[in-house]
């Protein structure tokens, strides 16, 4: 009976989902198939999102597998809830997650609504993750291939968005995923995997940001005070930054930290404490599941593909002992080794052992 559900799978252009998208034909579902457009220049943004190229292949791969598929245009609600956002957090001088928002406001709310409309049981995607199930609640784990697992980034999903979803290829490596698209010869096996900001593609961020962030020329100075350089906009780097600085002298230099109010830029060598950080406060802590009590011990990541690293989560005040219940309560997260690079508007992912049990906003 299970077997009859329907099934939406977003179909993106590349092989992930489209070996999803397999999958569950051959496992007897019915599915259909969607593409997601989102970003094109038609906004006045320009990106290197190829997705007329991406459609057409999702459209080929549909084709070959003989499913139903539609476009779904969410362009204008992208551009609302993501590239705006990209804009004014670093404006503000904020590192944001742009995938974590895409997943949190487009895939797993606009198109799951929209398959929901439909008549569709369940929607699926190409991550590596899984989802599980018990008598209490949906848990969200780590994919099978710890070089591909992408939790980090569904680190916003609730209950009901888990309840409703699919990672066919949860449980493959990467290299299994490949040889089942060669095997069934899918027109995108060997096609390069996408890179960059969600639907945008790989763009420079400085080139990217320039076109509604106007520059602004200020200092470069080390964590002394002395002048080392010149930066165009402070809004242009992100906080543990390299490359890019075109500074001089007893480098490697890296962004310590951006003084948005001075126009000032900060910069510190990979061994000056200021750029360690073994205390962060978060705020917007988002429980997946089940609400655990503080003080937590666990595993957390502050980036994709960063390695777990220990964690105490403590909270640090509430808006109920403040007396003002609109105030987001705050929470501090005090990792066992400094980490290098934590920036405001990052998210910090909690584990505990392989599920993702809960999220927050660095501040």
């Amino acid at each position: 009976m299970t077997k009859k559900q329907k099934i939406l799978v977003g179909l993106s252009g590349g092989v992930d989902s489209a070996v999803a998208l397999y999958l569950l034909k051959e496992q007897g579902y019915q599915v259909e198939a969607a593409y997601m457009k989102c970003f094109s220049e038609s906004v006045n943004i320009k990106g290197e999102c190829p997705w007329k190229e991406d459609r057409l292949m999702a459209y080929r791969v549909a084709a070959h597998l003989d499913i139903p598929i539609q476009t779904l245009d969410f362009e204008k609600q992208y551009h609302k809830h993501i590239v705006d956002y990209i804009f004014d957090s670093y404006q503000a001088g904020l590192t944001p997650n742009p995938d974590i928002l895409c997943n949190n406001e487009i895939k797993f709310k606009l198109f799951l609504k929209k398959a929901k409309e439909l008549g569709f049981d369940k929607i699926a995607m190409g991550h590596y993750a899984k989802v599980t199930e018990d008598e209490d609640d949906f848990h969200l784990l780590r994919g099978q291939d710890p070089n591909k697992d992408q939790s980090y980034f569904l680190s916003g999903l609730t209950q009901d968005q888990l309840a409703y979803t699919m990672f066919p290829i949860g449980e493959i490596i990467k290299p299994e995923v490949r040889k089942i698209a060669t095997k069934a010869k899918l027109p995108n096996a060997d096609r390069k995997d996408s890179q960059g900001i969600c639907f945008i593609g790989k763009v420079d961020l400085k080139t990217f940001l320039q076109q509604k962030i106007k520059p602004k020329v200020g200092d470069i100075v080390d964590t002394d005070g002395n002048v080392l350089g010149t930066h165009q906009g402070v809004w242009y780097y992100t906080i543990g930054q390299r490359k890019g600085l075109d500074i001089g002298g007893s480098g490697p230099w890296y962004v310590v930290t951006k003084d948005i109010k001075n126009n000032k830029l900060i910069v510190g060598h990979v061994d000056d404490e200021k750029l360690y950080n073994k205390t962060v406060q978060i705020s917007d802590l988002h429980w997946l599941g089940k609400e655990h009590k503080l003080p937590l011990k666990a595993k957390a990541q502050i980036r994709y593909r960063q390695a777990e690293q220990d964690v105490t989560i403590t909270s640090l005040r509430g808006a109920e002992r403040r007396g003002n219940p609109n105030e987001s309560a705050m929470y501090t997260a005090t990792f066992k080794t400094p980490q290098k690079g934590v920036a405001s508007g990052q998210i910090l992912a909690i584990y505990k052992k392989d599920e993702l049990i809960a999220s927050g906003k660095i501040l």
